[in-house]
């Protein structure tokens, strides 16, 4: 395939994002640009199932080949530092689909979108974009947007990991573009109004227990790790691993999940083995996802060595995994379950106040309990002093 094609598919689609920076949805302009977009899109595709692009600070790759004539191309460099650093594109796919990844580029890049494009968070598409692996040097330019909306309850980042949760369950490789979406979309909902807010999921019945839980684990994670001191691109590494800590749970069956009553030895080893199965359903697909691998194996490991699954040899679990621990049973604890009613919020504090040391990292409850304090203060004064009640610590963690 000539170079020609993707070439100029490059040098339309920068004109396409300045003049979608100009004019609103349904200008003349703007249609006439997508239109020009789009036909060259298809141009560049020329019966290919799919084709991909890499933009690095002054190097553009089609097909992971580096595109001479492309070199030094001063969007690539704006592309890489907003975080889009590879793209792919479908044969299948849709005009709407390329205006979505337009608007959601233009909000990646700082400029000012279509109020449309606000309420356009990632779902399964086929375009496929994000950053290259999670362990680029180069930090990502953090875009705020004033005003962001959670009117739509993160629906749609709901579906997203959904779907996700489906190609894994197929057997397809875990879409880590995606993931890495869904996470973007958690962490902009995250700093609405330019302040740290809480936009956890609400649960609407138990069939989506593991998607809803895994969306706050990951927003929940992100939080925690801003709260003592992180950077930008170890937080959105930190979001990925929240997001992914569950995905084992994928291989237990459903009924099982759902299960109203005590597991039966069976069932219980099934469950038990999901933390396992996480980390190798992460490292067969992405092999560079080892951070998000070792969270998913070590989440239910308690400092004092209880938990599961059991190390051959003691040894400290990584901070991140000691971080999610906390974060993950917080959520499970103020959400209703088949087997048992959602506990208050004084009783869930008091429960990881009186585990520090055993259960949770000290460190890490402190800090949690310290930001949770400035999220909701008047629930935690209720529950500053009080002792914790210890019963179904079992059935907690599942």
């Amino acid at each position: 395939m000539s170079s020609t094609g993707p070439s100029e598919f490059l040098h339309t689609l920068a004109r396409a994002l300045s003049v979608l920076a100009l004019y609103p949805e349904g200008h003349a302009a703007r249609e006439r640009v997508l239109d020009d977009t789009f036909e060259k899109l298809r141009l560049t595709l020329d019966g290919a199932d799919r084709v991909s692009f890499g933009f690095l600070e002054a190097e553009v790759l089609f097909q992971g080949q580096g595109l001479r004539e492309m070199r030094d191309w001063d969007w690539a460099a704006r592309l890489a530092r907003a975080g889009i650093q590879s793209v792919e594109f479908e044969a299948s796919v849709t005009r709407d689909e390329l205006e979505e990844f337009l608007d959601a580029a233009l909000m990646q890049l700082g400029q000012q979108p279509s109020r449309t494009a606000e309420m356009r968070p990632a779902r399964p598409s086929a375009i496929r974009w994000g950053a290259i692996g999670l362990r680029d040097e180069q930090e990502p330019v953090d875009i705020p947007i004033a005003g962001v909306s959670l009117a739509l309850g993160l629906v749609e980042e709901a579906e997203t990991l959904q779907w996700i949760h489906g190609e894994i369950t197929r057997g397809a490789t875990l879409p880590l573009m995606e993931a890495e979406t869904v996470v973007r979309s958690l962490a902009v909902a995250m700093h609405g109004d330019q302040e740290l807010l809480l936009p956890l999921a609400q649960l609407r019945d138990y069939d989506e227990y593991t998607t809803t839980h895994s969306l706050n684990v990951s927003v929940l994670a992100m939080a925690l790790a801003e709260w003592i001191g992180l950077g930008d691109t170890e937080i959105r590494s930190v979001g990925v691993a929240g997001l992914l800590h569950d995905v084992g749970k994928v291989c237990i069956p459903h009924e099982v999940l759902i299960k109203p009553g005590k597991l039966t030895a069976a069932e219980r080893m099934l469950v038990n083995r999901h933390p396992v199965a996480g980390a190798e359903v992460i490292l067969e697909s992405q092999p560079d996802l080892d951070l998000a691998a070792i969270v998913a194996y070590e989440h239910h490991i308690m400092i004092d060595g209880g938990g599961y699954p059991r190390f051959a040899f003691p040894r400290e679990c990584h901070y991140v995994s000691r971080l999610v621990h906390v974060c993950d049973v917080y959520d499970a604890l103020r959400t209703d379950r088949p087997y048992r009613g959602a506990w208050p919020q004084d009783r869930i504090l008091n429960y990881i106040r009186d585990r520090a040391g055993s259960e949770f990292d000290p460190t890490m409850t402190s800090a949690f309990l310290r930001m949770i304090n400035e999220w909701e203060p008047a629930a935690v004064d209720n529950w500053r002093g009080r002792p914790a009640e210890l019963e179904l610590v079992e059935q907690v963690q599942y």
